[in-house]
């Protein structure tokens, strides 16, 4: 029996904050299935989403059923705890099988100076020239940068491994597939440092299948990259190789595969993963989250009548609280206010206009990322209409369905695995 549950070498990480939408997601799948590429679907949900939903963890576990069950899904899928830590992994443990363990608010605190010296006395290999088939040059690392690396990040990587035993303890090691992200951080890692923290994972004997580090550029929410891609390209390809060479130093899973949390629709950084993937064979898993629920509004207002009418009234109330509502997003937006339509401006929109604003189409000059990016973090507001927004994606179920649908599969799994 594997000693843990493993997870396929491509899989695609897929939001639904309403918990409507999973069958037009596992469609995407499908469809993808149907030209050759195969995903595991992993329908992935936060604590923070949750609280502010009011919606409890089973609910994702009975949403991925429903939709396998619906479409008579013949492969493997997974209910992800998404960004979860100690205080918060309890409630998921039963509904869930994968966990995306969050230790980024651990980066830069110091392990205790014993733990840092004991780390690289481990691991003398680290210390000097390290050949790495995959990059050109040779990493130097000295000893004192393998201590400062281990102090930055060795509570972080210790957290994980409390967070992991706890899991494991209720519902052992076999059952589920365990995800470490340090994407939600200041500055990005270096192969160096990647190198680093997965030796310290591995000696914290954590049968990690994704990491997520961050990267250089901004992974702004539902908009695309913006960065340097050459630079993204070169990070991607060697981050690629560092695992590859962490697998075969450290007997960490030959599963292990990059995870990119991508913040949704970040077209522009697809064609340089699709070639680095071909080329070297690996694995990735990435995280598209928040577009659903975009895609919801936009099925809402090309339906026209009520549906366009709810979909003003979201924007109505965002734009009045359009700083309380991107506080808590600061580090992942960026909303030009001035480029923001006054509610009363959308009030006499079409649905066309409001669409044409809303959907990631650059080559429409009606697209406003000001727009889809306040839009993208208000889903409160939907929660708020309770009923009356959840009975207006039932009315519209097909307009919507086909909307999510397209979008999963024609802007993100097509060009990412198949080519533009």
């Amino acid at each position: 029996m594997n000693p843990y549950l493993l997870l396929g070498k491509y899989s695609f990480g897929m939001g639904d904050r309403f918990g409507h939408q999973g069958r037009a997601q596992l469609r995407a799948c499908e469809l993808a299935l149907e030209l050759g590429a195969e995903f595991t679907p992993v329908w992935n949900k936060s604590n923070r989403e949750h609280s502010f939903i009011g919606t409890e963890p089973s609910s994702l576990r009975a949403e991925a059923d429903a939709a396998v069950s619906a479409l008579g899904w013949k492969g493997a899928y997974h209910v992800d705890a998404d960004h979860i830590r100690l205080e918060t992994v309890d409630r998921f443990i039963a509904p869930s099988d994968f966990f995306t363990i969050d230790v980024a608010d651990s980066i830069g605190k110091p392990a205790r100076a014993e733990d840092g010296k004991a780390f690289a006395d481990r691991h003398p290999e680290l210390a000097g020239q390290v050949a790495i088939s995959g990059i050109d040059l040779p990493l130097q690392i000295s000893r004192a940068e393998v201590e400062r690396v281990a102090n930055k990040f060795l509570l972080a990587v210790q957290d994980a491994g409390t967070i992991y035993r706890h899991i494991a303890a209720s519902k052992g090691a076999a059952n589920f597939i365990t995800e470490v992200s340090m994407d939600e951080t200041d500055s990005p890692q270096t192969p160096p440092e990647l190198l680093i923290i997965l030796a310290a994972l591995a000696d914290e004997q954590i049968p990690l299948q994704t990491i997520a580090p961050k990267f250089t550029g901004r992974f702004n929410k539902g908009v695309d990259y913006v960065g340097d891609i050459r630079q993204f390209e070169q990070e991607f390809n060697d981050d690629l190789a560092v695992i590859a060479f962490a697998i075969q130093k450290y007997g960490l899973p030959p599963s292990l595969k990059l995870s990119v949390h991508s913040g949704s629709d970040k077209f522009s950084i697809y064609e340089p993963m699709r070639k680095a993937l071909k080329k070297t064979g690996a694995g990735v898993h990435i995280k598209t989250a928040g577009t659903t629920w975009l895609e919801e509004l936009i099925g809402l207002a090309e339906a026209g009548g009520d549906g366009l009418e709810i979909a003003k009234e979201i924007y109505a109330y965002a734009i009045e609280r359009v700083d309380e509502f991107c506080a808590p997003y600061a580090s992942v937006i960026d909303i030009d206010k001035s480029q923001l339509p006054s509610a009363s401006e959308v009030n006499g929109w079409s649905s066309a206009q409001f669409t044409g604003a809303l959907r990631h189409d650059q080559k429409n000059p009606a697209f406003n990322p000001s727009f889809r990016q306040l839009l993208h973090v208000s889903f409160k507001v939907a929660a708020k209409k309770g009923d009356r927004y959840l009975n207006a994606l039932r009315k519209h179920e097909a307009i919507i369905a086909r909307n999510v649908t397209e979008n999963l599969f024609e802007r993100h799994m097509k060009p990412l695995w198949l080519g533009a």
